[in-house]
This record gives C-alpha cells, sequence and structure tokens, in this order.
C-alpha cells in the first residue's frame, strides 16, 4: 500500500486528507511511477474549493516526477528505474506512487533534478506555450505579466527576457517585485500602491503593450485590456482573484480591435509530439541557464493542507514542491 492524498469533498484545506492507497498494476499503455517530488499549483485550489468539479474522491495534483516501477503491454521508450516527469489534468499526483499512461510521461535530463522538474513541468510549459505558441514573442515586443512572482511568472520572465522582449510585471510586495526583477522582469508594478494602468502607460511612453498574460482573473480586469496597443494580445490564462466577468465582445472593438484568448496548456500538449516538443525547450532552456528553477517552499506531502493555506494567502513565492 502507498499513501495518498484523497479528497471526498470539495471545501478549504481541512478537507485533504492523507489516507491509504492501493495504486494498482499498470495496464496496456500505462506505467506504475514512484513520486520523488511533486509540484503545487494554483489549478490544485480551484479543485480543492471545487471551482472545478471533478469525480470524488479525488486526488489532486498534476506535476510531479518519480521513477518508473513497471510498464504495462505494448509500453515502449520506458524501463524500470527511467527518471521521468508528467503533468496531467486529471490529478493523481499527490500520491506516493501511481498508475499513468505511459505516452504523459517525458524522460529527465541528468542535468536536470527531480525537484526541478516537478516544480517546473506544468508552470515551464505553461510559460512556453504563452511565449512561443499562444503569442510568440520576439525582440522588440512589450509584454505585461501580472503575479510576476508566481511559479509561471518566474519562469515566464527569464524566458521573455531571452527572447528580446521588455518584461513589464505586477507584484503584490516590494519583496516580491524585487524576486522579480531577479528573474528577468525588466519593470514591476506594485499594484496594491500604484494603478498598473497607469504605470504601465508612462513606462511604455504611451505605447502600451503587445500581450498582457493575466492569471488573475477578475481583479485585472477589465484593467488589462486598457494596457494593450491597437491589436494587441488578451491572454487569460487563470483566474486567482475570481473567473473574468462576462463581457461584450464589442468591447475588444471599442479597446482597439483587440485579440482575446482563454488558452489553457492541456490543448497546447495533448498530441505526444507537441508535449515532446515542449518539453524539449523547456529542458534545453533550463539546461543552458537562460531559466533557473529554484524551489523556493517544500512541505512534506501530509502538510499538504499548510501548503495550499500558504499559496491561497500569497505567503510563497515562485515553485513549491511536496516532497511524498
Amino acid at each position: 500500500m502507498a499513501k495518498a492524498i484523497r479528497l471526498r469533498e470539495t471545501g478549504g484545506p481541512e478537507v485533504l486528507k492523507l489516507e491509504d492507497f492501493d495504486p494498482g498494476r499498470p495496464g496496456p499503455g500505462q506505467a506504475l511511477i514512484e513520486h520523488t517530488a511533486i509540484g503545487l499549483n494554483f489549478i490544485d485550489i480551484y479543485q480543492r474549493a471545487g471551482l472545478y468539479q471533478l469525480p470524488k474522491p479525488f486526488t489532486p495534483g498534476g506535476e510531479a516526477a518519480g521513477v518508473v516501477l513497471e510498464v504495462g503491454e505494448g509500453v515502449e521508450g520506458l524501463k524500470p528505474g527511467d527518471r521521468v516527469a508528467y503533468c496531467v489534468s486529471g490529478g493523481g499526483g499527490y500520491a506516493q506512487q501511481r498508475v499513468i499512461e505511459a505516452d504523459r510521461l517525458v524522460h529527465l535530463p541528468d542535468t536536470i533534478s527531480d525537484e526541478q522538474a516537478a516544480g517546473m513541468m506544468l508552470k515551464g510549459l505553461t510559460a512556453w506555450y504563452l511565449l512561443r505558441r499562444t503569442f510568440a514573442v520576439k525582440p522588440g515586443h512589450t509584454i505585461l505579466y501580472h503575479a510576476a512572482a508566481g511559479g509561471v511568472g518566474l519562469i515566464l520572465g527569464q524566458w521573455a527576457k531571452h527572447l528580446g522582449a521588455t518584461v513589464i510585471g505586477t507584484a503584490s510586495s516590494p519583496e516580491k517585485a524585487a524576486l522579480a526583477r531577479d528573474h528577468g522582469f525588466d519593470h514591476v508594478i506594485d499594484y496594491t500602491k500604484d494603478d498598473f494602468v497607469a504605470a504601465v502607460r508612462d513606462l511604455t511612453k504611451g505605447r502600451m503593450c503587445d500581450v498582457v498574460y493575466d492569471s488573475v482573473g477578475k481583479d485585472t480586469f477589465p484593467g488589462s485590456l486598457d494596457c494593450l496597443r491597437p491589436l494587441g494580445m488578451f491572454a487569460s490564462f487563470g483566474q486567482s482573484s475570481g473567473v473574468v466577468p462576462p463581457f461584450s465582445i464589442n468591447l475588444l472593438a471599442q479597446k482597439g480591435s483587440l485579440f482575446a484568448t482563454r488558452p489553457t496548456l492541456f490543448t497546447y500538449i495533448a498530441a505526444r509530439k507537441d508535449l515532446e516538443e515542449g518539453a524539449k525547450e523547456l529542458f534545453s532552456t533550463v539546461e543552458s541557464g537562460v531559466v533557473k528553477i529554484v524551489i523556493n517552499q517544500r512541505y512534506p506531502l501530509a502538510d499538504v493542507a499548510k501548503a495550499h493555506e500558504d499559496l491561497e494567502a500569497r505567503r510563497t513565492t515562485g515553485t513549491t514542491v511536496l516532497v511524498p
């Protein structure tokens, strides 16, 4: 038997319970893996709180790293002992072991640690699709990223700077602003003190931004639209403060023939070839030193409720991992 966090009802962090759990044997096309490190993400909170409804009982967790214990029939390219990592949409990560579809696993290079991998698969691939697919950032572009000191933000800031962009971020404290500047952001606006739209206007001398990447949602809308130049792109990929309220599509015309999208990572990596391409680019940026993955918080899996409390209260920065 292994241990896993099981969610039998939605609610606060107290509903996360550590229980005995039988992961089962891998079937055709599957692998049984033992986790060595597990990533913590805001989507886990959405699932726990009931914003995203999932069948119960449920084990949260969408990204992790570990070692292959056994493979099922028909699995090629994987064997017991291989170091692997993954990110998936269906949970299952808050556990010592799990069975998973083998085509969702990617091999880890020797130069990337298990903790780095567990802390960057979902966040790093999110940065990848935002910068390389949703809006392809190029030299000369100006971007705005909300919650710059978060896990995705610290990766995206470094990567965007390497791509030649002017990178503007928002943060909620001087400490978080300093952290973001250390990770590629040219300018960081303290949105608790300053009007971020006015600050962007000043920083860009009125030219505004080519793209706004927004995972905050309700609290930054429609201000994010006002930070865009005509024909700019609004990429809303999360809602840590609540969902973006319904709005008339005519608003996009009024504010400069803007583009708007609500992308999700799992659409971008649904095909195996896209997952492999994204992981290859991500690993390459880390191995070359373009992107540095630093683990800022570690919690035992049994203390996951505390980890959720701290993440929700914005007491964490960057990357957090759970240790089985």
